[in-house]
């Protein structure tokens, strides 16, 4: 069975009813990139697999994602590492208890979602006191910007 060209879409999770631009949004944008460290986390919840599965879940949700998959592995003796693929792109997240201490990385496609909502609801989850976020629009290539996209021939 062939997919549908809109299976194809570099945003498929976007909305069939065009979402009004934020001011301020280049139209070019074609997502926007979090990178966040968090600090001084609660040591116990950073080596719960369980409740990072949780604490990722709802961070799709609040950034207004949609989760398609989530794996997580905890290591021995400690730590934790979880993938979330969204259908606009990923949220990751890696733990190192023993210092209190995630590395997260969100990613979304398209205007319609909110990755640094998600941020704040794993600052939160996880009880950070210090953290450093960088923000960013991942922009369209200039070589590709004015062309139309099509899917791949089958």
């Amino acid at each position: 069975m062939a997919k549908a060209s809109s299976c194809l879409h570099p945003d498929p999770g976007r909305p069939a009813t065009p979402v009004p631009q934020h001011e301020n949004v280049p139209t070019d944008m074609v997502g926007k990139h979090c990178i966040l460290e968090l600090y001084d986390c609660d040591s116990s919840r950073l080596d719960d697999e369980a409740f990072l599965r949780n604490a990722i879940t709802s961070a799709a949700k609040r950034a207004g994602a949609t989760l398609l998959n989530l794996i997580t592995h905890r290591f021995e003796p400690q730590g934790v590492t979880g993938l979330a693929l969204l259908a606009e792109s990923h949220i990751s997240i890696h733990t190192w208890p023993e210092s209190g201490y995630a590395a997260v990385d969100v990613f979304t496609c398209g205007d319609h979602t909110m990755p640094e909502r998600a941020c704040a609801v794993l600052s939160e989850e996880l009880g950070s006191t210090r953290q450093n976020l960088r923000s960013f629009r991942r922009r369209t290539p200039s070589a590709i910007a004015d062309t139309q996209r099509e899917p791949l021939p089958a």
